[in-house]
């Protein structure tokens, strides 16, 4: 809200002269008082006025664009996002890649088939995240969180998972061989049609998870599982799994 508020007229300068004690200081009262009949002059004149009101109307008009082109914004930002995950396809090191894709998770853009292979993602957060048909073989995802995401016929072959959170993930069909999953958290996690051969899993934790329809657990290590669920241990040593403390680091 614009509030104007009108100058009082000045005093006459030969009133303002006469009353003046301090002669030496006059010059400055001089000033002042040109001053003082300037601003009365304008606090009158109904144009200036105008041109506040003009002034925050711009301004709403600003807010109106700004908020009415957010959707292309958003487009822009994901178009960056999917550019600079593309670009760094078969490349090693992170290249921009984490921010990328967890910016994309966050606005819930589905990342299906995204490639990511051989790429360093340590400590990246994709929760819920739809990683349907995944790219992320030889990728290096060290403390990572991945509660909750979908990870369905996924390519995790030779991945690093070593002390991620898998809680809850949907990893039916993957391909999870010679995936390192030392520590990793897989309460509740969803195994049915997985390829585990020569995973290693020691010191994961089983508790909760989806395993009667694995699909080949041939010389994974299970050493040192914690809750296994009842008849885990038997069946996976039986298919061919080993249990081998001291395997190499």
């Amino acid at each position: 809200m614009i509030a104007r508020r009108t100058t009082r007229r000045p005093a006459a300068w030969k009133t303002i002269q006469g009353d003046f004690k301090h002669r030496w200081l006059l010059p400055l009262r001089r000033i002042e008082w040109l001053l003082e009949w300037t601003a009365y002059g304008l606090s009158r004149w109904s144009f200036l006025e105008v041109l506040e009101y003009l002034g925050s109307l711009s301004v709403l008009i600003g807010v109106i664009f700004y908020f009415s082109e957010s959707g292309d914004r958003i487009k822009q930002r994901h178009y960056q996002a999917w550019q600079v995950i593309n670009t760094a396809q078969g490349k090693g090191g992170s290249g921009g890649r984490i921010e990328a894709l967890q910016e994309l998770n966050t606005d819930k853009v589905p990342l299906v088939g995204v490639d990511a292979s051989t790429a360093f993602l340590q400590g990246i957060h994709l929760e819920h995240a739809n990683l349907l048909r995944a790219d992320l073989s030889a990728a290096d995802l060290r403390g990572s969180g991945l509660r909750l995401a979908h990870l369905e016929y996924a390519n995790l072959h030779f991945a690093n998972f070593r002390g991620s959170h898998l809680e809850g993930a949907v990893l039916s069909n993957a391909n999870m061989s010679d995936t390192d999953l030392v520590g990793t958290n897989l309460d509740g996690a969803k195994l049915d049609g997985v390829d585990l051969s020569s995973a290693d899993l020691r010191n994961a934790d089983l508790q909760s998870i989806a395993w009667q329809q694995i699909a080949n657990i041939k010389s994974a290590n299970i050493a040192g599982v914690k809750n296994a669920p009842a008849g885990f241990r038997e069946w996976a040593l039986k298919s061919g799994a080993i249990e081998n403390a001291n395997a190499a680091n």
